[in-house]
């Protein structure tokens, strides 16, 4: 295979080497000139780019922006609930295991079928509040997703609109970068239009 490729690459050069010495002074000039637009070419390509680039504070916005703070609010509403709730069961099925245990030494069950009663129900407790609050936390989960989702929605929305009369070529998250110039931070201007376009809705 190498000795294939080998000998086909020895063919081209002949070819090209027959090509040249039949050119004439003119296609030399020809040539000439080509190779000076080429580098030329080459040259402007070379050029450095200018970017207008601006970049955002993620933190900043998520502390400052009325919507992102309504939403840690929800958030911190929901977990508070969520822990209620598992608190109840906790204690409904503490309450009615130590019943179960206070009949057993005092000998207030009058039949063992009474006693496996109690059981199964205090199993079925304990199942059933397992399954609910397994459901609540998908949910909390799920609504808690649902927002975070709408706050970058309306970041998004709301740059994409004020970068129309900035035209930037970019506007990149700090969190993005090493480093940035901060003089390119628009992160309080972004947070002050944020501000001004949302609308409070009601607590649930």
């Amino acid at each position: 295979m190498k000795k294939f490729i080998f000998a086909t690459l020895s063919l081209c050069a002949i070819f090209a080497s027959a090509s040249m010495a039949s050119c004439s002074n003119s296609d030399e000039k020809s040539s000439d000139n080509a190779t000076d637009k080429a580098g030329a070419a080459v040259k402007e390509s070379d050029a450095p780019v200018s970017l207008n680039i601006r970049y955002i504070d993620g933190d900043s916005i998520t502390a400052k922006y009325n919507f992102a703070k309504d939403l840690q609010e929800s958030a911190v509403r929901a977990y508070s609930k969520l822990e209620a709730a598992q608190q109840s069961r906790q204690n409904d099925l503490q309450t009615f295991g130590k019943s179960i245990d206070s009949k057993m030494k005092t000998n207030g069950y009058l039949s063992e079928e009474s006693y496996k009663a109690d059981v199964m129900k205090f199993q079925k407790m304990q199942s059933d509040a397992e399954n609910y609050l397994a459901g609540m936390e998908r949910n909390t989960q799920m609504e808690l997703a649902q927002q975070q989702q709408q706050l970058n929605d309306s970041i998004q929305a709301f740059i994409k609109e004020y970068n129309k009369t900035k035209g930037y070529d970019a506007i990149l998250f700090k969190a993005a970068g090493v480093y940035f110039n901060p003089a390119l931070d628009i992160t309080d201007e972004v947070i002050k239009g944020l501000n001004e376009r949302y609308t409070k809705v009601a607590k649930k």
